[in-house]
């Protein structure tokens, strides 16, 4: 797992699953803040079938900080909505993954959060794929 993945899974965690994983974990590392969590808004883009020209679907709210830990790892978070402690725990999560306890962090956080994620969607697939509607089409044979 490297950085843009554990980064990505953090960010789109739920806040409660992430703050449950992280109080499991019983670390609470020195840190200073580069910049403390601040709610700010970013402009979402998208594309017509992921290849047409980019235009701008509308604005998201997210919170985002930068701290640094005593040992020097530095740790940046951008999470959805206006959760600081969300943005924080996140940070934190970045800094130690750079750091002597990233294979602590992988097994009492990062990997059961990505398992969870992946029953959530899942879970999700399963309830989309109980609506699907199969059409077939009768040949009648008389052309």
């Amino acid at each position: 797992m490297d950085r843009k993945d554990w980064m990505g899974l953090v960010a789109r965690a739920p806040a409660e699953v992430l703050d449950r994983l992280w109080q499991g974990l019983g670390v609470a590392p020195a840190f200073r803040w580069l910049r403390a969590p601040e709610v700010g808004g970013v402009m979402v883009q998208g594309r017509m079938g992921g290849t047409g020209a980019p235009f701008n679907l509308g604005e998201m709210t997210v919170t985002r900080c930068a701290l640094a830990l005593d040992d020097g790892a530095v740790g940046h978070a951008y999470v959805q909505g206006r959760d600081k402690r969300q943005a924080e725990q996140a940070a934190l999560v970045d800094a130690l993954m750079q750091g002597a306890a990233a294979a602590l962090v992988r097994a009492a956080v990062l990997e059961p959060l990505a398992a969870e994620m992946q029953a959530r969607a899942a879970t999700r697939a399963a309830k989309a794929a109980a609506t699907k509607v199969e059409f077939f089409t009768l040949v009648r044979g008389d052309d």
